[in-house]
């Protein structure tokens, strides 16, 4: 079987396009079959619709479905799966969360795009807390914000988190789900108990580790691309009162690094002594302070951070938050200050806050409504997002920090760099990371104008030819690649499982054709 799989997946591809072809020519006739669905009255032709499923948060690529379906509980989404598996010319689906995507991935161009939020108000699976607390069910179309406000309400929480909450649950765990809990916690798709998915043959199947397990480890960082998560069931901890805050800040990469480190080595999920979150960010001389990294910083201290970045062009922020409760409310201090010692951070440049810990989960919320007030949320935003090995972080800084990055002087958003243990993720899933023990995340969150978005997008593929000259093995998150080749050197040793599991459970290759994986046409 595996030796055919090549030359079956070149079979598929041809024929999916022959079929995308013929499929151009019958949209009408395809539209006419679906209006005899049961499910016609929840398929939107709306021209708002369709041009709302045309475009994303990364606001770069767009492209047009010839509906939008408006389901109100799973079985539509089958239904909608079932006919286009069963009929002589599928179509291809793609389902959308908050569409936060960024090169097009949620989107199905001539197919059906599935507005997952439309089930909130509906008949799908809501929020749903077991009686003894310890986890919640979850639909794959709530916003983590309305997981955690639930969940919150009987003094409980998940641990693992995004840095911004208004991202579906479904949506996350197709990808991974990080932040700066994910070196104590592991990624969110290392912290779910069992998932409901609607594969590409519209079966609907309920999976873990111990039942239909290949599908529970394909569609978990799976990108959408072997079924559609409809429900999620996520542990729970009691969860804090408040959060000691902190930001320290560097001049010299090396001892970023090394206290980064350091303070991720003390990691065990169940050690009340361990730190709860930890980032690393970049401050720039390349405009001004005032930005959701950035407004941290006390009004009176800002002044003499500007001159330190003024003077260094950039400086190395780090980021760390221990949680407290009534028990810890007296501990806390002492245990912060155990954890701080002897780290190199600059003298004078530490400051911390004391905060609700829901209000530091939701950090982002409160920039996002500044920018919207200002026009300046929906704008394209070519973001970059990589993994790189521990060994090669330090060649990362000098080639891309210190002269990609400072040498175009574009940057105009958050640059996020901060480390992970792979013992935390789970190898058995499809997402893919570095193979060294410690590994960085590096988040270029770049916004643009209109007209100008290329020039990021240049220096975004400076950066990747960079890392291929200097031999640095980087792996995309929330990858895009243009070619066949680059999908299968980002898998690498996944890329054969990856193609059983696509022909297992999406033969017909109808699910998330805006990845651009089974369907490229180079």
């Amino acid at each position: 079987m595996a030796v055919a799989l090549p030359s079956f997946f070149t079979a598929i591809m041809i024929m999916s396009r022959l079929m995308a072809f013929i499929g151009i020519s019958k949209n009408n006739d395809m539209s006419s079959k679906l209006q005899a669905l049961d499910i016609a009255p929840k398929l939107s032709h709306d021209p708002s619709a369709i041009e709302s499923a045309s475009q994303d948060f990364g606001h770069i690529v767009k492209a047009a479905p010839q509906a939008v379906l408006l389901p109100s509980s799973p079985r539509d989404i089958a239904s909608l799966v079932n006919f286009s598996y069963s009929n002589s010319v599928p179509f291809s689906i793609a389902a959308r969360g908050n569409s936060h995507s960024l090169n097009g991935q949620a989107m199905a161009k001539n197919g059906v795009v599935i507005d997952m939020t439309s089930m909130k108000s509906g008949n799908g699976t809501g929020i749903r807390i077991a009686s003894d607390g310890s986890y919640v069910d979850v639909g794959g179309q709530q916003l983590w914000i309305d997981v955690l406000n639930a969940t919150l309400g009987l003094g409980l929480t998940p641990v693992s988190w995004t840095d911004y909450l208004y991202l579906t649950v479904g949506g996350t765990l197709s990808n991974a789900g990080i932040s700066g809990q994910t070196f104590r916690y592991g990624p969110q798709i290392s912290n779910v108990y069992e998932i409901d998915v609607i594969t590409g043959t519209a079966d609907f199947v309920t999976c873990s580790p111990n039942n239909n397990s290949d599908l529970f480890y394909a569609a978990l960082g799976g990108l959408g691309l072997f079924g559609i998560i409809t429900r999620a069931r996520i542990p729970l901890e009691p969860a804090p009162k408040r959060v000691k805050w902190v930001r320290m800040l560097y001049t010299d990469f090396l001892d970023f690094t090394r206290d980064q480190e350091l303070l991720i080595s003390k990691n065990g999920r169940n050690d009340n002594k361990a730190l709860n979150y930890l980032e690393g960010s970049l401050l720039l001389d390349q405009g001004s302070l005032d930005n959701w990294r950035s407004s941290f910083f006390p009004p009176q201290d800002q002044p003499k951070i500007i001159s330190l970045i003024t003077k260094f062009r950039i400086v190395y922020c780090l980021e760390i938050v221990k949680h407290y409760d009534s028990q810890t409310k007296t501990t806390v201090d002492k245990d912060l200050q155990q954890l701080l010692k002897g780290l190199s951070y600059l003298p004078g440049f530490m400051f911390e806050k004391d905060a609700k810990y829901e209000e530091f989960l939701n950090r982002v919320h409160s920039e996002e409504l500044k920018l919207k007030a200002k026009g300046l949320w929906d704008v394209p935003h070519p973001w970059l997002n990589l993994f790189i090995p521990k060994s090669k972080i330090s060649d990362f800084n000098d080639g891309v920090f210190k002269s990609i990055v400072l040498k175009r002087n574009i940057t105009t958003g958050p640059v996020l760099v901060y480390p992970m243990n792979r013992k935390k993720w789970d190898d058995r899933m499809s997402a893919v990371i570095p193979d060294e023990e410690i590994f960085y995340t590096v988040g270029l969150l770049q916004s643009s104008g209109f007209d100008d978005w290329r020039t990021f997008e240049d220096q975004n593929k400076e950066i990747l030819q960079f890392c291929e000259k200097a031999g640095i093995k980087v792996k995309q998150y929330l990858p895009h690649y243009t070619t066949k080749v680059g999908w299968v050197n980002h898998f690498g040793s996944k890329w054969s499982t990856f193609q059983k599991r696509k022909l297992q459970f999406d033969p017909k290759l109808l699910l998330s054709p805006g990845q651009r994986i089974f369907n490229n046409n180079q």
